[in-house]
């Protein structure tokens, strides 16, 4: 008998916004990641420059109608102490790729 997935691959309940988006209701972490990155390369929504136009390339996300929707959920801190909080973030502006985990965790069910 196969055993159950753990971690990061373990099923997770995903918030509404972020179910509507990847049509889904649970999906293990690193399918949430993969499928959001999947959205972000295929509408070419990243930039080389903060708050830059969309180019297809580089190290910040461009927020869409639709990836905002998702970001906006996101108030947390890192065990690190970082802050993010993307709760009054605006269609057009950026993240940096690296705050996608603080995303991912902000859009499930604790």
């Amino acid at each position: 008998m196969a055993e159950a997935p753990k971690g990061l691959k373990k099923p997770v309940t995903l918030k509404a916004e972020l179910s509507a988006m990847l049509n889904e209701k649970e999906l293990p972490r690193t399918e949430i990641t993969k499928r959001l990155w999947d959205y972000i390369k295929g509408k070419g929504l990243q930039t080389k420059t903060e708050n830059g136009k969309p180019e297809n390339a580089g190290k910040f996300i461009v927020a869409d109608a639709t990836l905002l929707t998702i970001f906006k959920n996101t108030n947390s801190t890192s065990k690190s102490g970082k802050l993010t909080d993307l709760r009054n973030m605006k269609e057009g502006e950026t993240i940096n790729m690296m705050q996608m985990a603080a995303i991912v965790g902000a859009n499930i069910e604790a």
